[in-house]
Order: structure tokens, then C-alpha cells, then sequence
């Protein structure tokens, strides 16, 4: 029996190359099958909804359609509430408003720029400990380590404590994909997994009320702006985003890029060559290998046209970023990687209120990650090439990126 596209853009089969599959679903730039969610594919489209406010990223607001068997309905929870990326304004503008203020301008223009020594010295010292170069698995021993490192100094978390929410954060990731067979027992381990960051959290951040550091963590526990301050649970749910949401993208980020430099040893040269090119190179790596494939389970709070198609109001609707990213209609040849592209408004970090609150931070980690990689690895080659891949396919990166090179350079 032939599945139905959006089962095969879930299929793990398909993880390593779903774009022969948004390629089809292009043909239909608002496909629906049955009682299923009506998912959008072309670039035009994606970013006019993006920016659409009868759009609901609200769970509370998802279809209560039993019969959508791709639809998630909201579940109780007794743990958490949902982050700021899960709900609308005005809570959604309240909370990211003052997670701002210790993070970016106009209350905290340098927060992200003044890293860049710690970046270096981050990198720099991941690269010296790589050992074997004749065996690299780029994930574990650099594209991983890294960012996490990364949040944890930028929170205040310990990075000693990783392992404790490392196997948290892979239950929750895992957890945004769609789940055709309606597995209770995924919803399960989210709660749990949820909980168990909570109460993690929490700790620390009754530790950075007692005794506040320069963290940021501390600074939204004792924040007190014109917004006034987090309850403790918003402070819970804010933490519990930006710990998860602070790494989980840049992993898979620096890893399909370096994946993808591999593939194009011509851009790979020149990176090597001029380190200044990292910039449009993760620009360009963000419309064609997005770490962030898909946006599912948002909601119309109005029926809404799109090309001739009307959607319900009250439908689940996914938005296939990456799709969108490869439309011919918006940029020429979409299948080739070129960073020497004039124009690259990708939808790679979305669009609208809900765009990526850390690109600033992901977008330097990429490039000093990229760069460094670059000058010191001695001709990198891949070991297997497709790599294997994570589950998830909203979240999608390789598993291990398994490579080999002549040596180190200082």
C-alpha cells in the first residue's frame, strides 16, 4: 500500500533526502488528505502564514478532531505550561519581551557579540581534544558538545549536569514530530521528561534568587521591568525553552553544515581560504539544510484562502519550512548549494513573532564552528555518506557524522 506524503515525510526511510517528497508536495501547494492537517509547502505562502495573525501557535487552540490522526490534542499537564514559542499575544509578546532584556537590544545590545571570545576558546579547545583523526564522529566529539556548552555558561547552568538533562531534552525533541500511530505512551514520556526538568529548574533557579550571578538565568529570576516579574512557572517554561531550543537547533545546524561543506569541497577550499565567507555560507545553510524541517500543529482561528484553497477555521495546519526554502518559484536552481546567492531570505529561522528567538546566538556559533573546522582539519573526508540520521523529522540533523582528515592543524 502506497503511504499518503505526509506518512513518508515521517518515515524514518526518507530522513536522509525528503526533498524528492516536498517536491511533490509542491505540486499541491496546500495539500490535504482526508481528515488530516493541510500542510503548505511553497515559499510565498509559508511566510504570508508566518505572518498571519489568524495563525494560533496555542496548543489550547489545536483542532479537537479525533478523527486527524496526525493531530495532537492538547493534554493536561500538572508540570509545566507551555513557552512563549507555544502561545499567542499578548502572552507570547509579554514573555518574549522580557526574555529579551538579558539577552539582546536594545536592554542587552552586546550579550551575544561579547561571547565571541568564549566561542573561540570553546571551539578551540573541542578541536584540540578530537585525538584520532582518523576516526571523527563530528556529532559527539564537537557538534554537540559545543552549543550546550555554550547555553549552559550563557544560563548559568551547570555543565556538569548535562547528563542529567541530556536524555530530557531527546524525549522533548523527540516529542515535536507528529505522531501518526497515536503512541500514549510518547505523551507520556514528554510529561515525565517535563516534569523532571521542572523540578531540575527549579532548583537552580531558587540557588540564582538567594544568590544571583551575571547569568541569564539569574537575571530573569530576579528581573523586575516594566513588564514586572515571571511567575515561577513562566520562569520554568522560559528556562525549560531556551536550555532545550539553546542547543537542539545549532547541533543539527553545525552538522548538516559540515555535511554539507564535505559535499562541496569547492566551497570547503574557500572557506578554508577566507574564514570572512562563513557568513553567507550559514545563510545559504539555513535555506538549504534547515535544522528546523517543518512547523506542525498550528491552528486557524478563521477560515483563511490560500491559492484557491480554503482552509476551516479551527484546522491543524504544519508548514514545511524546508520545502519552502527549495521552491523554484522564490529562488533558482534550489537544489544547489551557493553561498554566492544575491538573495537568500531563507525561512530557516521563520518568520514573524515567532521567529527564532536565538538565531543572533546560533547563527555566530555556526560560523566560528564552521570556520575553525575548516582551517584546521587537513583534507576532512566523510567515512559514510548518507550518515545515519536522529528520528526526529522535525528536528533534522545526523546522528554521527563520521569523518576522517590527515591531521590537525595548530
Amino acid at each position: 500500500m502506497t503511504q499518503s506524503l505526509l506518512h513518508q515525510i515521517l518515515d524514518y526511510a526518507n530522513r536522509a533526502d525528503p526533498y524528492p517528497i516536498y517536491e511533490k508536495l509542491r505540486k499541491t501547494p496546500v495539500h490535504h488528505e482526508a481528515d488530516g492537517p493541510y500542510v503548505v509547502s511553497t515559499y510565498y505562502e509559508i511566510r504570508s502564514l508566518l505572518h498571519d495573525p489568524r495563525i494560533s501557535s496555542d496548543a489550547r487552540n489545536l483542532a479537537s478532531n479525533a478523527a486527524d490522526p496526525l493531530a495532537e490534542a492538547p493534554t493536561e499537564e500538572s508540570t509545566l505550561p507551555p513557552g512563549f514559542l507555544r502561545l499567542d499575544p499578548p502572552e507570547h509578546d509579554r514573555l518574549r519581551r522580557m526574555t529579551n532584556r538579558p539577552f539582546g537590544p536594545p536592554h542587552s545590545p552586546h550579550r551575544v557579540d561579547g561571547m565571541r571570545g568564549e566561542l573561540h576558546d570553546i571551539v578551540t579547545g573541542l578541536i584540540d581534544g578530537i585525538g584520532d583523526p582518523d576516526r571523527i564522529d563530528l556529532v559527539e566529539q564537537f557538534s554537540y558538545p559545543f552549543p550546550v556548552t555554550v547555553i549552559c555558561r550563557l544560563l548559568g547552568v551547570p555543565r556538569e549536569d548535562e547528563a542529567r538533562f541530556h536524555s530530557w531534552a531527546d524525549t522533548l525533541a523527540a516529542n515535536l514530530d507528529p505522531d501518526p500511530d497515536a503512541d500514549p505512551e510518547r505523551g507520556k514520556g514528554a510529561q515525565d521528561a517535563r516534569m523532571q526538568l521542572g523540578m531540575y529548574l527549579a532548583g537552580l533557579i531558587e540557588e540564582r534568587r538567594k544568590n544571583p550571578g551575571e547569568d541569564m538565568l539569574s537575571q530573569l529570576a530576579t528581573a523586575k521591568g516594566e513588564d514586572g516579574p515571571m511567575t515561577t512557572m513562566e520562569l520554568l517554561s522560559t528556562a525549560a525553552l531556551l536550555l532545550i531550543a539553546g542547543h537542539e537547533t545549532t547541533v543539527n545546524l553545525i552538522t548538516n553544515g559540515m555535511l554539507t561543506l564535505l559535499r562541496n569541497p569547492g566551497v570547503l577550499q574557500r572557506l578554508r581560504a577566507d574564514p570572512r565567507l562563513a557568513v553567507p555560507i550559514v545563510e545559504e545553510l539555513l535555506r538549504f539544510e534547515p535544522p528546523v524541517q517543518l512547523v506542525p500543529q498550528r491552528t486557524t482561528l478563521a477560515d483563511i484562502e490560500v491559492r484557491g484553497v480554503t482552509i476551516p477555521k479551527g484546522a491543524t495546519l504544519w508548514l514545511v519550512l524546508a520545502s519552502g526554502n527549495r521552491d523554484p518559484q522564490r529562488f533558482d536552481n534550489p537544489d544547489r548549494f551557493d553561498p554566492d546567492r544575491p538573495d537568500i531570505q531563507h525561512l530557516g529561522l521563520g518568520s514573524g513573532i515567532h521567529s527564532c528567538f536565538g538565531a543572533p546566538l546560533a547563527r555566530l556559533e555556526t560560523q566560528f564552528a564552521l570556520s575553525e573546522l575548516a582551517r584546521r582539519l587537513e583534507n576532512p573526508r566523510l567515512l559514510e555518506d548518507p550518515p545515519p540520521y536522529r528520528k526526529n523529522a522535525v528536528l533534522r540533523g545526523p546522528r554521527q557524522l563520521h569523518l576522517a582528515c590527515d591531521g590537525i592543524r595548530a
